[in-house]
């Protein structure tokens, strides 16, 4: 069971490590992933073993606490998904509370700083300077407690559980600043009696909280819009259908269609859910869901997609599926869990995380040590000083932000262009891609083979022939046979009763058909099988070399005939072959057909003959991918997600590709919503740059520390005279979060 609950207290990468360890040792928890950009943790766990106490109870022996009233927080991810689809963001009204609460606090510290500052700027003499100091002390105070009492809140939970965070670090910053300050305010003599200047650091404490927050402010800001993708997928649905009762149309409520019902549909609506046409004709534009940016002309038996557009023409339809059942609701729930995901790069992140906090404060102590022992005079405000900036400036929350805020950007931006990624780990892999394995029917053809003609191999009339294969065909799920069965239906044929019927994967099926003259056996399938089957071919002549796939038709156990099924090539092919070839990436094909029909596809698409593989079982096609790994390729297989499992799970990357209602979300690792193939190549360019993008994001955040922390204790001191000042280490921080934030968003334009 999965359970995704929502967090509060997280500040920076340590705070996920932290959490996601609890987690993990709580019995019964058999994968815990948190993520900071979204405030979330999604739990996989045995029922039997654990429940939501015993994970929320984890999350508070961590130190932090779950928001009991969001809808997260429900029973199960149905429950979850049920939610979203009724509200486009149910902890928006928190969201902005919190977000006005940061930035009220942000100006008000600053402008007190300011304040401060200026206040400091008066003509000075030593007892002035002391009345000053008893002036600032009050709105100082008042500031520590107000502003900085969530992060004090923060630290002291971390704190009761042997933890630190960064809100330890600003914690510890601020306090040592203004306690230092107020000591030399409140007893004057103690600086006198060593020497010292009455020197306070009040404006630092306050500019350092205000800026924090101000960073978090526009921190939380920007990944509001990361998670935009999920608030448009959610707003594409209407509220309201056109349902037929009688003669006549009501309005009615989304949540009040049933399956079944039958709908109207007119010229610029929204297809209020998924369904198939019964009656009218129309042109459907998917763009919004599948980045397809031609409309699809529709009429009677094909599938709708609930949230699509209505162009041109009024239909009328049959709600098939609804509420959480359909595409849209669906999609919704595969990218909640993407984004919601870790890609393996951010293992690196946890470790480092780990240590980090402790040691950024051994750090600071040993600086300050260090200034106390060997620094010039006045020795202790040097100490303070560098003290103060190494913990404020070390803050990790960008580290905690740099591949989160880029995963959910990516996974968002693929699903708005039909692209939808399961988790990162996949994101991940697909940037790697050196080998893509194409199935031929569905994948590079349109999957809607027509029967283009029948031969007789003896004495059955050419009816009687169609009419007993589309009988036994009608129990098939494969494309070839669904051509049958159609081209039958047109002919008022292939209503016989099937019974005992037995498919034999990638080959044909066989069966046994009851018409008004009695009961007949039939094969249907390849000339193999019915060699297979004990059926003398002599009298039939060879397969001809045909771009067409041929079927055989076995009644009573003799040859009776063969059927010749074309299946057009999908006008998108082409340039998605050639679109991968340009990235420097090898297109293969692989089918179950003859090799004749194989290559007339492969030509038609710009695959080289050498590489295709014709004639090839499911289950061989399993190896053809494992052929190509023990070369050392990463290879990624697309088929239609249920005939080329064997090749999906074998891949380093299943892509399955669909029309929406049927896509196979669970059996691949990247689903095309719209069956085009072109998906293919967005997906691993959308992966490259996701990757490029996190691997931007974590070298700007290890190298703001790498290169600041010496600075902040004082390196450059001895030679130029400079000291970071703690106010400017603030900004430093709060902008290196805001900066890998807005360096995601950049992601939104990928994959167009």
């Amino acid at each position: 069971m999965e359970l995704t609950l929502p967090i509060e207290g997280m500040s920076c990468a340590s705070c996920v490590n932290r959490i996601e360890r609890f987690l993990k040792k709580t019995p019964g928890v058999t994968e815990a992933a948190v993520n900071l950009a979204t405030e979330q943790a999604t739990i996989r766990y045995l029922p039997d073993l654990a429940g939501r106490t015993e994970l929320v109870g984890a999350i508070e022996a961590a130190g932090y606490e779950v928001r009991p009233e969001a809808p997260a927080a429900a029973a199960d991810a149905a429950a979850v998904r049920a939610a979203l689809l009724e509200a486009s963001d149910p902890d928006s009204a928190d969201r902005a509370r919190t977000a006005r609460d940061l930035l009220t606090k942000a100006v008000v510290s600053v402008a007190v700083a300011l304040g401060i500052m200026a206040v400091m700027f008066w003509p000075q003499t030593v007892v002035r300077v002391e009345q000053i100091n008893l002036i600032v002390l009050l709105p100082a105070t008042v500031i520590q407690a107000w502003a900085g009492a969530r992060f004090y809140r923060a630290a002291w939970r971390a704190a009761r559980h042997g933890a630190t965070t960064m809100d330890t670090l600003v914690a510890i910053g601020t306090t040592a600043a203004w306690g230092y300050s107020a000591l030399i305010t409140l007893v004057p003599g103690i600086a006198r009696s060593a020497g010292l200047e009455p020197q306070t650091y009040f404006d630092s404490s306050a500019i350092i909280l205000g800026l924090v927050l101000l960073g978090r402010w526009l921190e939380a800001r920007a990944k509001g819009q990361t998670t935009g993708a999920i608030r448009r997928l959610i707003g594409l649905q209407p509220k309201t259908a056109r349902r037929l009762v009688g003669d006549r149309d009501e309005d009615v409520p989304i949540d009040a269609i049933q399956p079944g019902d039958l709908l109207r549909v007119r010229p610029g609506e929204k297809v209020p859910i998924d369904g198939r046409v019964v009656e009218g004709t129309s042109a459907i534009d998917r763009s919004m869901l599948t980045g397809e940016p031609v409309p699809v002309t529709v009429g009677p038996g094909d599938e709708v997609i609930g949230a699509t557009l209505n162009t041109t023409g009024s239909f009328v339809m049959r709600a098939t599926h609804v509420g959480l059942d359909t595409a849209l609701a669906r999609i919704v729930e595969l990218v909640q869990r993407a984004q919601g995901s870790k890609a393996p790069i951010q293992r690196v992140v946890d470790r480092v995380s780990e240590v980090f906090v402790p040691f950024v404060i051994v750090v600071a102590a040993a600086t300050f040590g260090v200034w106390l022992a060997i620094g010039p005079e006045p020795r202790l405000p040097y100490a303070l000083t560098a003290f103060v900036t190494v913990v404020v400036i070390a803050c990790p929350c960008a580290m905690g932000l740099a591949t989160p805020t880029a995963i959910i950007v990516g996974t968002g931006r693929g699903a708005e262009a039909g692209v939808l990624i399961r988790d990162g780990a996949a994101l991940e892999s697909a940037g790697r891609v050196t080998d893509v394995i194409f199935d031929k029917t569905g994948t590079l053809t349109l999957g809607k083979p027509r029967v283009t003609a029948i031969e007789r191999s003896g004495s059955w009339p050419e009816a009687t022939i169609l009419d007993l294969a589309a009988s036994l065909e009608a129990g098939s799920e494969h494309p070839l046979g669904a051509a049958i069965v159609a081209r039958a239906r047109e002919d008022e044929l292939g209503f016989g009763r099937a019974t005992r019927f037995e498919a034999h994967a990638g080959r044909g099926v066989v069966g046994q058909v009851t018409t008004d003259d009695g009961d007949h056996d039939v094969l249907v399938g390849s000339r193999e099988l019915l060699h297979e089957q004990g059926v003398n071919l002599g009298a039939v002549a060879p397969d001809p070399d045909i771009a067409a796939t041929l079927i055989h038709v076995a009644i009573d156990g003799q040859a009776a005939g063969r059927l010749t099924i074309a299946d057009p090539v999908k006008p998108e092919s082409a340039n998605a072959v050639r679109e991968l070839g340009g990235r420097g990436i090898r297109a293969w094909l692989v089918t179950g057909d003859a090799r004749p029909a194989a290559l007339a596809v492969a030509e038609a698409v710009g695959i080289p003959p050498e590489r295709v593989l014709a004639g090839v079982l499911p289950g061989d096609k399993a190896s053809a991918v494992s052929r190509l790994q023990a070369e050392g390729r990463v290879v990624a297989m697309v088929g239609d997600g249920i005939n080329d499992a064997p090749a999906l799970a074998q891949a380093d990357l299943g892509i399955a590709i669909g029309t929406g209602t049927d896509v196979a979300i669970e059996a691949s690792d990247v689903t095309l919503v719209g069956g085009d193939p072109r998906g293919v190549g967005r997906a691993i360019q959308l992966s490259r740059a996701t990757m490029r993008t996190i691997r931007q994001n974590l070298a700007w955040a290890f190298g703001y520390n790498v290169a600041l922390i010496p600075v902040a204790m004082g390196v450059l001191f001895p030679t130029f005279g400079l000291l970071l000042n703690p106010a400017l280490a603030a900004g430093a921080m709060a902008l290196s979060s805001v900066s890998v934030v807005a360096n995601s968003l950049r992601l939104r334009s990928a994959a167009r």
